[in-house]
């Protein structure tokens, strides 16, 4: 572990897996238990290339890497507020992983070129509600992080075919009652649903769903046990 200077507000956390460390900031968006279900939900694969987008802290990155240490070839975050992409940056070395992990600080949108067919696997925790849904009082970078404000599903999900190879995964969790939005996203962008699952509370409607879709796949959707939450 590197020594990393902490800023107001901000704390080290532990991840709990191969001890590694998560800098956290109450001024800026938290992550949520869903990054770290959809980590344990996604495949892996040897010599994975991993994007995570809409990256925050970088919690879905690093928590797969930590769940996949041995298969992962490299990550890269792509995240459009500089704060957390910054705090990201910071996490990558207190845990010396520079070598392995790379920040990219702009929008999704405007990934390059240069990154098209190369991920084998695309991470996104995305923000789940549509422009002026329950906005309420919150901080900007909250707002950006839970609303459609900056980027839309189907943004994500076109971007996110471009950069995957053929056979390459997209993964992503969603509000369960934004399913039929998802699945569409994906078809259309042919990237074909094959593995889904619900998260919840036991005895309780789902209000989680996680999709794994795989660029020029066969039809065929599997239904996984669900995971309590």
């Amino acid at each position: 572990m590197k020594q990393i200077e902490l800023k107001e507000n901000e704390r080290v956390e532990e991840l709990g897996l191969n001890g590694l460390k998560i800098l956290q900031s109450d001024a800026l968006y938290r992550f949520t238990s869903d990054a770290v279900l959809l980590t344990r939900f996604a495949s892996a694969k040897k010599n994975e290339k991993v994007a995570d987008f809409c990256s925050g802290s970088g919690i879905v990155g690093l928590h797969y890497y930590a769940l996949h240490k041995g298969v992962v070839f490299c990550t890269h975050l792509f995240e459009l507020q500089e704060e957390l992409a910054e705090m990201s940056e910071r996490t990558v070395l207190l845990n010396g992983l520079d070598k392995s992990f790379t920040v990219h600080n702009l929008p999704v949108q405007s990934i390059g070129k240069e990154w098209d067919e190369f991920f084998s696997l695309v991470l996104c925790n995305p923000p789940y509600e549509r422009v002026g849904s329950g906005e309420g009082n919150m901080s900007e970078s909250c707002r950006i992080a839970r609303h459609e404000v900056c980027i839309t599903l189907g943004e994500i999900v076109s971007v996110a075919a471009k950069k995957l190879k053929f056979g390459g995964r997209l993964c992503m969790c969603h509000r369960a009652d934004r399913l039929t939005d998802l699945l569409c996203e994906m078809r259309a962008n042919k990237l074909e649903p094959k593995r889904m699952c619900f998260a919840g509370a036991k005895g309780k409607i789902p209000y989680l769903v996680f999709v794994e879709a795989v660029k020029g796949g066969k039809p065929g959707l599997k239904i996984e046990a669900p995971f309590e939450n």
